[in-house]
């Protein structure tokens, strides 16, 4: 029998060490590849959220500063600012473009009703088309509360 097995010409002999040298090049060219990935800044998207000024006010006309920030807190320009209503009320919608330094002006003129001591005014951003920036999750709302 030990006879019959050396005889076996069906073997390759090469190929363990062939599948080896075809891995460490696959892994190699995988490792290069997510490199390169991985170092692609476009692909990487950027939550903005909103700072308000003051972040609780009464239910009557109030000028409300609007600062549109990224995630690290850097003010964002260019940024577009829509209030809603909430849980408190608005005649209608407020936009305001944000300015170099991030900031937008908003005129708001919020109410409650009747038996209702508290609400909040909603705030939605257009983030500007030049950069890599997402409005995705909620934001920071301005609280309105009845005094006394």
């Amino acid at each position: 029998m030990l006879h019959s097995l050396w005889r076996d010409e069906r073997a390759i002999e090469g190929l363990p060490i062939r599948l080896v040298i075809a891995l460490v090049v696959g892994v190699a060219c995988l490792g290069v590849m997510m490199s390169t990935i991985s170092g692609l800044g476009t692909l990487q998207v950027t939550e903005v959220d909103v700072e308000l000024d003051p972040e609780v006010t009464e239910p009557a006309h109030t000028d409300v500063t609007v600062t549109v920030v990224d995630s690290n807190g850097s003010p964002v320009a260019g940024a577009t600012v829509v209030a809603t209503s909430g849980t408190a009320t608005l005649d209608g919608t407020a936009t305001a473009e944000a300015g170099d330094d991030g900031e937008a002006e908003l005129s708001l003129d919020p109410s409650l009703g009747p038996n209702q001591q508290e609400g909040t005014i909603s705030f939605s951003v257009k983030p500007p088309s030049s950069g890599n920036y997402r409005d995705e999750r909620s934001n920071t709302e301005l609280l309105v509360v009845r005094d006394g």
